[in-house]
Formats: C-alpha cells, sequence, structure tokens
C-alpha cells in the first residue's frame, strides 16, 4: 500500500493544505520510526506505522479549521473517526483504527459522554502497540508550527483539555517509548 496515492486521491490539488497535511504526517511518520528503531524488544511492525503514520489525519479536509485551510461542514475533533470511514472505505481497517484512535491521547466512550463530544459514542482509545506509537508521535506536532517538535512538557499541556484519563495515558508512553 502507498500511503502517498491515497493522499493525492482526497488530496488532488497541490496547496497549503496538501503540504500541512504531508509535512505533518511525516514528521509523526519519522517519529514513531525513532521510537521503533530505539526499542527492538517492542517488535513494531515499521511498515505499518510508517502507512498509519502518513494517513493518521486524512479526515481534516471534511472539518471545518480556517487556520489550516480546512472548509468541510464538520468540528475539527471529527476528523479521526471521518478519516476511519475513509480508510475502511480504501479496504484498510487497521489503519481505520489509528485514524479514530489518534484524537487527543484517545478518548475513551466516558470522555466522549461526559465531554459531550461530537463523535460517535464508541471507545476510541489506542489499543495495538502501532496505534500508540503513531497517537503518541502525533502529540509533538501541530499543524500550524510545521518546523518544529514540541517538547514533552508543550504535548503534555495540549493534552490536558481532554482530561486526566489522557494524560495518564501519554505519561505511560513517555515512560514506554522515550
Amino acid at each position: 500500500m502507498n500511503p502517498i496515492e491515497i493522499i493525492n486521491k482526497y488530496y488532488p490539488i497541490d496547496n497549503n493544505l496538501k503540504n500541512t497535511l504531508l509535512v505533518h504526517s511525516r514528521s509523526v511518520a519519522d517519529k514513531a520510526l525513532w521510537i521503533a528503531q530505539k526499542h527492538p524488544e517492542l517488535k513494531l511492525d515499521e511498515a505499518f506505522l510508517y502507512e498509519a503514520a502518513m494517513l493518521h489525519d486524512i479526515g481534516i479536509f471534511l472539518t471545518d479549521a480556517d487556520g489550516i485551510e480546512c472548509f468541510g461542514d464538520k468540528p475539527y475533533i471529527c476528523h479521526g473517526y471521518l478519516g476511519a470511514d475513509l480508510m475502511r472505505e480504501e479496504g484498510y481497517p487497521r489503519h481505520a483504527l489509528v485514524c479514530e484512535r489518534h484524537t487527543g491521547a484517545g478518548l475513551s466512550l466516558d470522555e466522549i459522554v461526559s465531554q459531550n463530544l461530537p463523535i460517535p459514542h464508541r471507545e476510541m482509545v489506542p489499543l495495538s502497540l502501532e496505534e500508540q506509537v503513531v497517537c503518541f508521535a502525533d502529540k509533538f506536532f501541530s499543524k500550524t508550527h510545521l518546523d518544529r517538535e514540541k517538547s514533552v512538557e508543550k504535548a503534555r499541556k495540549s493534552l490536558a483539555r481532554y482530561g486526566e484519563e489522557g494524560l495518564k495515558r501519554f505519561d505511560n508512553w513517555c515512560k514506554m517509548f522515550l
């Protein structure tokens, strides 16, 4: 599977949004592969890590986020499950799970309901090690400052809005992956 071909299908025009997606996704992929190489004992599927990291944000064009030139009709927080729907349609259910489960540090059903989030009411917490690594790597890169990697402290601070559950997952990943 070639993730760039899939990106080109949904982002056929070379513009700022496509560039943002590609640069951000490549940064996440590089961090995920760095983790895999640092931790051979985890026996991570590096080919899948690359593909999933490149595709984890495929659904952003369907959302409304003017700051990164997304002009869809759904709230930005929906991009994960919307991307998952696209990946399932493409025949990649494993990649779909990464899309769906990477928002915040993953979102539990309790978090979704208690925060009244406009996303489907189901568990969206990363389960496989590869899902966890892509989710973790993503926390270090924003789509508005493509030129820099966040520190652990800044990544953690950006997760605070999702609640304590996510912070606990992130802290655990710091111990596992750094």
